[in-house]
């Protein structure tokens, strides 16, 4: 959704001023912040914003419809002829209003005026370097995002929802075996009212306080952390054995390449294993689960919260109908459904310009079906047989799986 170039009867296109404030209000506003508010004929925001600057602008303040996204076009097509001044929390273009009026109005309409975001006042109250922490927003998100970051030692900011967000997290951190992680809640960052509170996850007990707050973790426990390269144990997966095994989901997401912001359908996705590590490869990835079973497309949520990337979506459905309506794709994986008719085809030719598409196979059937498409298309096949250690009797030996053929092919 992206309205460009509104313009003004006056012919000019209409340019939004974006002004971030902080909690200190107008005192901490510096001069190019306060002159756009003084001078504005609308001023949007939120309620607390809006509060914040009340009695320094005669301009009409108006706070944001809801739903707000989907207002937005109309609501400056609207405006067009004022001058509109946003008023965002800390540094708009952070996980703010500013990212969001850029995609929707388009940057080039927008003269962004920062205020220090709550990250950096966080870090500085902490003593973390910016650069060494993961930001993880709870803000109209699922807290379960922050399972994607979490390892030994690892300095996680996470910015709450509201004031029962301090003890969600905590208690997260407990079930994730990061019970150790200290906790330090910051309120109000950089006003008059700035409050802290220290704890641990596992002795957390401190009861909800201001809803403008910022959760420091420094982690500690022996939790998994798993990390961020492919080929996650398969245990770390709740399945039913349709589970595209690890070695082979590591040579599988090899030939995918997941790249930063790229859109991913998982084709007869089983129980989630290749979009969720997709998603994980960066917080960016976007990722479609596509399978028809009832109780496996269950799964793949569960597994996929677990995890850290609740924003996998899941498509009930089997391919290639299924596919139908779906955005178009940077890569897609088809790991169930290889035999279907046209499923190879409508994925191939969904697929964006150089976009790859991979398919693995087990039974001779499904094979006869890649090396049809290799011999259409083009690509390389890979064999890959893993054999693991199991016991022999009173000894050890090689207990082979299933060889996988694997082609891969861009478009």
């Amino acid at each position: 959704m992206r309205t460009v170039g509104v313009v003004g009867n006056d012919g000019r296109v209409q340019t939004v001023t974006v002004v971030g404030i902080g909690a200190d209000g107008w005192a901490g506003l510096a001069e190019p912040g306060r002159d756009a508010v003084r001078t504005a004929e609308i001023v949007l925001g939120g309620t607390r914003q809006l509060d914040l600057v009340a009695g320094h602008t005669k301009a009409d303040a108006r706070a944001w419809p809801s739903p707000m996204l989907p207002a937005l076009p109309g609501l400056f097509a609207e405006l067009a002829d004022r001058r509109v001044c946003v008023l965002a929390s800390g540094d708009p273009m952070l996980h703010g209003i500013g990212t969001t009026l850029a995609r929707v109005l388009g940057p080039e309409r927008l003269h962004v005026v920062p205020h220090p975001s709550s990250v950096s006042l966080a870090c500085a109250r902490m003593g973390w370097a910016v650069d060494g922490v993961e930001v993880v927003s709870a803000v109209a998100r699922p807290l379960a995002r922050v399972h994607r970051v979490l390892a030994p030692n690892a300095r996680v900011l996470v910015l709450s929802e509201d004031a029962a967000t301090p003890a969600a997290l905590a208690a997260l951190l407990v079930d994730a075996g990061y019970g150790g992680s200290e906790l330090s809640v910051l309120e109000q960052l950089g006003g008059p009212a700035e409050h802290r509170v220290d704890g641990t996850a596992a002795d957390w007990a401190a009861a909800p306080g201001d809803p403008l707050n910022v959760v420091a973790v420094a982690c500690v426990g022996l939790g998994l952390g798993f990390g961020e390269v492919p080929g996650l144990p398969d245990d770390a997966y709740d399945h039913d054995g349709q589970l595209t095994k690890r070695e082979v989901r590591a040579v599988t997401l090899a030939h995918l390449a997941p790249r930063p912001g790229e859109l991913l359908w998982d084709v007869g996705a089983g129980n989630g294993s290749i979009g969720i590590e997709w998603l994980r490869a960066h917080r960016t990835c976007r990722a479609v689960a596509v399978e028809a079973d009832e109780t496996r497309a269950d799964r793949i949520a569960t597994n996929a919260a677990a995890l850290g990337v609740p924003s996998l979506r899941v498509v009930r459905g089997r391919a290639p109908d299924a596919l139908a309506g779906l955005p178009p794709p940077d890569a897609v994986f088809v790991g169930g459904g290889v035999t279907n008719p046209g499923v190879l085809n409508a994925c191939r030719a969904a697929l964006r310009p150089g976009g790859r598409l991979v398919a693995n196979a087990v039974t001779l059937e499904a094979e006869a079906v890649l090396v049809d498409g290799r011999a259409r298309y083009g690509g390389s096949l890979v064999r890959i047989e893993v054999s693991r250690a199991a016991p022999l009797g009173g000894l050890t030996g090689w207990r082979p799986a299933m060889p996988v053929t694997i082609w891969s092919v861009r478009r």
